[in-house]
């Protein structure tokens, strides 16, 4: 009963005190960074957007436990990735915590999908990435505000959805409406 009250005391009044101070939103250009793949190789951001358009998808993470609103996000998004081959798009998706246990977490997360094609999962020890987008979720048992940019071959963010919940996240058919416009 304590968990169930933690939870929901986090879902609806934590918000309330803490708001995403986004760096990065529509329009502006993208700040590159190098990301670690969970296989342990590294792409930088501009290699993947200069090539096509980029889905950019900030994930909870490693907030001492595993997300199930990530887990729901990331499924329906590997689910419709016929989409997103359709429009050309790679999809990045960010998995920030701490880096002392932020690769067996990401590997425990990950078992149970099978990423097709132009789809990445990258870490993000110790939030470096989370942090130069301004998308620190500093509060106790978070991470990072789930956040989901769309990035054309100029680097140009062409959308952008940041939640200061955990629900309120881009979907899909948001996703790929902002593809439609390229």
């Amino acid at each position: 009963m304590k968990t169930i009250i933690t939870i929901l005391f986090t879902l609806f009044f934590v918000p309330a005190f803490s708001q995403p101070q986004a760096t990065v939103k529509t329009g502006d250009k993208i700040i590159d960074f190098n990301a670690q793949l969970i296989d342990g190789s590294e792409v930088a951001l501009n290699k993947l957007y200069e090539e096509s358009p980029l889905v950019l998808i900030v994930l909870r993470g490693w907030p001492e436990y595993q997300c199930p609103v990530c887990t729901r996000q990331v499924g329906e998004f590997v689910g419709e990735a016929e989409q997103f081959k359709k429009y050309g798009a790679k999809v990045l998706m960010i998995y920030p915590g701490p880096s002392e246990v932020l690769q067996e977490k990401a590997e425990e997360f990950t078992e149970d999908f099978t990423f097709p094609e132009g789809f990445y999962f990258a870490l993000d020890p110790n939030y470096s990435m989370v942090n130069k987008y301004g998308l620190r979720w500093d509060a106790p048992k978070e991470t990072a505000y789930p956040s989901t940019f769309v990035i054309d071959t100029a680097g140009k963010v062409i959308f952008s959805k940041v939640s200061s919940s955990h629900g309120g996240r881009a979907d899909v058919e948001e996703v790929v409406a902002a593809l439609k416009e390229l």
